[in-house]
């Protein structure tokens, strides 16, 4: 059965629609637009061009002129060139201020897509139309676009919330097993920084979730999404600090992608392993159980992530790309870390030494990848 998520943000209101069979896709795109619209503009991933027939059958009814850009799978499509290309090409529709862009991909598509559609003519409407997991339950939520610079991931960026966000199964189906399961660590983040049942239920049916059993699916997409529209309802642009708890993991991780080459790992995989490191950070500063980290490594692992990296990085390359990350301030880390399963917190006084010390110990331990 259909799943609906509301984000009953003032003014900028949209609705998750989960688990939309194809017959149910029309009637959602035409209740998310509106009426608003005088054109569409889909930008998708080229590795899910089989799913632009089902896409353009569900805008047909609406009568609209229709136009679509691919960009390439992978990190490196959230770059300046490829911004200024996809812009060009939404001016090339002659698209105006009711123009509309549709985002068919992962969050690489989505955050490229928003960031489009945030830009052109100081901001457009766009939705999203996921085809990851990772997408589904994180990125596609709560308005966050940008792009990456060769310094670090989303340093050029904007809140544009989308007009919506429409997920169907038939979205996953192309989706290799791989990606599937880089989705599952942001699932799992969920349950560590808000929910501990439902850590406790990514536990028991893990074996459902890596068969993608179709209701076991939908619920998890389902609870994820209302964990992130709770935080983005209390904190959309970053400003009591409460949104940062999203984070957990990310700086660590995204400094992995950052030095191992984007592309090397992918998201999930690089905050499958920054999620084990921030714990382990959390248990050296006395604030955790080492119990909750061995919790957290076991189902990392059931899941089939990995918790090290696949080669082994300086402590100090690392620290030097966690000071660039954009959640750094006034010259000191910001780290999201758990006290408890269900429950993290913000700190942002812990010494470099002490995150030296942690980093030495776990970068030692490496594993190849993909394992």
């Amino acid at each position: 059965m259909p799943a609906l998520v509301s984000v009953p943000l003032p003014g900028r209101a949209y609705d998750i629609h989960i688990g939309l069979a194809a017959d149910e896709l029309a009637n959602a795109l035409a209740r998310t637009l509106d009426d608003r619209a005088t054109s569409l503009h889909v930008l998708y991933d080229a590795a899910v061009q089989s799913h632009l027939p089902a896409v353009e059958a569900a805008a047909a009814p609406l009568g609209l002129p229709l136009t679509t850009a691919a960009v390439a799978s992978g990190e490196p499509s959230k770059s300046l060139a490829e911004f200024g290309r996809q812009l060009q090409a939404l001016a090339e529709t002659r698209a105006d201020r009711r123009g509309v862009v549709l985002a068919l991909g992962g969050g690489v598509v989505g955050d490229l897509a928003g960031f489009v559609a945030a830009s052109y003519l100081r901001g457009v409407d766009f939705v999203q139309l996921p085809t990851t997991l990772l997408a589904a339950v994180d990125s596609s939520v709560g308005g966050k676009t940008g792009i990456n610079l060769p310094t670090g991931k989303n340093l050029v960026g904007a809140f544009h919330q989308p007009r919506g966000v429409l997920m169907s199964p038939a979205f996953f189906t192309t989706l290799p097993q791989r990606e599937w399961v880089s989705g599952l660590a942001e699932v799992l983040k969920y349950g560590v920084i808000m929910d501990e049942p439902f850590f406790a239920s990514l536990e028991r049916d893990a074996d459902r979730l890596l068969a993608r059993d179709e209701a076991a699916v939908t619920r998890i997409i389902e609870r994820s999404c209302q964990c992130k529209a709770e935080v983005v309802l209390a904190d959309e642009r970053e400003t009591s600090g409460r949104r940062a708890i999203l984070n957990y993991g990310h700086t660590f991780g995204h400094a992995y992608e950052t030095l191992l080459g984007y592309g090397r790992l992918l998201h999930g995989e690089a905050i499958a392993v920054g999620m084990r490191h921030a714990s382990r950070m959390a248990e050296s500063l006395g604030l955790l159980d080492p119990s909750a980290t061995a919790r957290q490594r076991a189902l990392i692992e059931r899941f089939g992530l990995p918790t090290a990296l696949p080669e082994s990085l300086d402590p100090d390359d690392v620290l030097a790309a966690m000071m660039s990350d954009k959640k750094t301030e006034g010259g000191r880390l910001r780290l999201i870390l758990p006290d408890r399963l269900g429950h993290v917190a913000l700190h942002d006084d812990v010494s470099v030494a002490a995150v030296r010390e942690v980093l030495a110990e776990v970068l030692a331990e490496t594993r190849p990848w993909p394992g």
